[in-house]
């Protein structure tokens, strides 16, 4: 195919069968789009529709996120995971509304520079949202690129990241840029899945080197596995007569970085240092079941343990400290795995189960 067959048969397939009715699809703006591409990072449409809605009912314009204390937005985003995202969110909202006039600039080499944005997603913005003509490379449209021209070598490599990204600029169309856009990221998404492509529907196939090859699982070339290091912490959950859990802000950078959290320690022994910091004193404790939870370059096994708590109630050593109360949460961002040991507390706690 030439690439004016290619984008023919791409936007033609889209006008019949692409998907016109996402949140983000509707009252198109760069920010509606931007803030959509951010969770779309790592996360299935399925799960990022309803964050994308509660998001913008909350924080409808990029002044509201930049003037947004992080807690909120941070809390906005407990359950995405990648919370180096949230962060860079309002980061990038800062800056448009103190160095752009609260415009996001039309160029895509200036909102690439924009924290947590990248090329990819510069590409997509411009495209999409202000019809420039720009190429992306997202998931969805590297796997069908790879596919279709039989890239070899894995993708995260500079050098074969370079190729494919010519095809990219090869094939992208001169008119009806953000239409063409958001089709080849629908042909990923539907048709050009990983595991089980729908070759026989695909407006490419008869181009496809990977198809004609038989071939069509091969690409992407995955990167090599390496396998995930194993790491523990005991994670107490200090409980006081209320019903309430001490918690405690994470440094700024890093892991789960300014969500709140339980502690992280070494063994139960740990504890006293935390109890006298707040004075309070331990009473009887119950193991709960362990939590396993994956990051992208290791495994956490999580060992978790209801403590019963007495002391100053509603009194903690710093601002860096809260009581989380069950009943009435407060709007906090949470790490995922966090989130659920609250839950897994709660219900004992309601069970009437002492520690």
């Amino acid at each position: 195919m030439s690439p004016e067959q290619f984008s023919s048969a791409v936007l033609d397939w889209y006008d019949r069968h692409g998907r016109h009715d996402l949140p983000w699809q509707l009252g198109i703006t760069p920010y509606r789009v931007w803030v959509s591409e951010i969770m779309l990072q790592q996360t299935q449409v399925s799960t990022v529709l309803g964050y994308f809605d509660r998001f913008m009912a909350a924080l409808p314009t990029v002044r509201d996120l930049a003037e947004a204390p992080e807690d909120e937005v941070l809390h906005l985003w407990t359950g995405l995971g990648y919370y180096t995202r949230a962060r860079n969110l309002q980061k990038t909202a800062k800056i448009v509304m103190e160095r752009h006039g609260g415009e996001f600039p039309r160029d895509v080499e200036q909102l690439a520079e924009l924290p947590g944005i990248g090329r990819s997603t510069a590409g997509a913005i411009a495209s999409l949202s202000m019809g420039l003509r720009a190429p992306i490379l997202d998931g969805n449209v590297k796997r069908v690129l790879a596919r279709y021209v039989a890239q070899e070598g894995y993708p995260g490599e500079p050098k074969v990241a370079r190729q494919l990204w010519a095809v990219a600029e090869r094939f992208l169309p001169h008119e009806r840029v953000n239409n063409y856009t958001q089709a080849m990221m629908d042909l990923g998404a539907t048709l050009c899945t990983r595991s089980k492509p729908s070759c026989l529907l695909c407006p490419l196939q008869s181009g496809c080197q990977a198809h004609l090859l038989g071939l069509e699982i091969r690409y992407p070339i995955p990167k090599p596995r390496k396998e995930l290091p194993q790491k523990r912490t005991l994670m107490p959950i200090l409980a006081n007569r209320e019903g309430a859990i001490l918690l405690y802000r994470r440094p700024s950078t890093g892991l789960w970085g300014g969500l709140w959290s339980l502690p992280e320690l070494d063994d139960l022994a740990a504890l006293e240092p935390i109890a006298s910091q707040h004075a309070l004193s331990l009473g009887e404790r119950k193991a709960l079941p362990e939590l396993t939870h994956t990051f992208s370059h290791f495994q956490l096994a999580i060992e978790p343990w209801l403590v019963h708590v007495e002391g100053d109630q509603g009194v903690v050593a710093d601002a860096d400290w809260l009581w989380y109360n069950l009943a009435t949460p407060p709007r906090l961002g949470l790490a995922a795995p966090v989130k659920k040991l609250l839950k897994r507390a709660a219900d004992v706690l309601n069970a009437g189960e002492k520690p």
